[in-house]
């Protein structure tokens, strides 16, 4: 399958940013895990309507993650609580963009209300990929971030693909993402939720993989292929199993390997 990531060589880094999607969780349980990972990650990316999250949901993850000192994102999707955001949805330009403003332009009365602003965006779910890869997407989801959110705001993209350099020829700053706790395909992209072993649960294997994109910019796809992907930030989900195992080991081998853990500068 010919891929449509790029294979760049990464610079050496010592510092990287870990950023985690909540403000999701619907049970108590699960906010529970939320609130632990803010205590290990420097950015979250909160949900605000499209999947999952309202008003409620978004004014106490933000106040959670100021509490914690970790940097505030907007984490919008298609509009698909009940599929989670996770199936692609037909929708034109001009709705997806309406969609999306809705969403960003929540969390943005929340954030002021509390005193801070959104640092970064990062789509969820099939929006993800779509933004990624297709420059309809792209552009509608750029034309928001640029409406609503402070001069400068980040741009959360998959490592390699397409969008980065659509991003910065518009004047965008992106953060290119890696992921700890997901397994990758031969071309680069995502192995899909459905497919055995694409979520992962061991804590030693998430450290691994972190620590492989951090500090070589390199990282084995499920059928051996050895992908070189230079990223800014590691995801980590809440939503995975045995996720603040897998947070924990992340920190712990990233500091072993002498690799800091801060968020991008403001």
């Amino acid at each position: 399958m010919a891929s449509w990531w790029t294979i760049s060589v990464p610079a050496e880094r010592r510092t990287i940013d870990l950023n985690a999607d909540v403000g999701e969780a619907d049970d108590e349980a699960g906010r529970a895990v939320e609130q632990g990972l803010l205590g290990l990650v420097t950015s979250a990316h909160i949900a605000c309507g499209g999947h999952a999250g309202d008003a409620q949901s978004m004014r106490a993850t933000v106040r959670a993650a100021l509490q914690a000192g970790v940097r505030v994102g907007a984490h919008p999707s298609y509009p698909d609580r009940a599929g989670f955001g996770r199936r692609s949805m037909p929708l034109a330009r001009s709705g997806l963009a309406s969609a999306l403003a809705d969403q960003i332009g929540a969390l943005v009365a929340v954030t002021e209300s509390l005193g801070t602003e959104i640092c970064s965006v990062k789509p969820h779910g099939a929006l993800y990929g779509e933004v990624g890869g297709d420059p309809a997407t792209f552009d509608a989801l750029v034309g928001v971030l640029v409406e609503l959110c402070r001069p400068g705001a980040l741009l959360v993209l998959p490592a390699g693909s397409p969008a980065v350099a659509w991003a910065r020829e518009a004047g965008v700053a992106v953060l290119e993402e890696g992921f700890a706790d997901r397994a990758y395909a031969a071309d680069g992209g995502l192995m899909p939720r459905g497919e055995s072993g694409s979520v992962y649960r061991d804590p030693a294997r998430a450290a691994a993989q972190a620590l492989g994109l951090a500090d070589r910019g390199s990282v084995t796809a499920a059928d051996g292929t050895t992908l070189t992907l230079a990223v800014d930030t590691l995801c980590l989900h809440g939503d995975s199993p045995n996720a603040l195992a897998m947070a924990r080991a992340v920190r712990d081998a990233l500091a072993d390997a002498g690799i800091a853990v801060a968020a991008p500068p403001a």
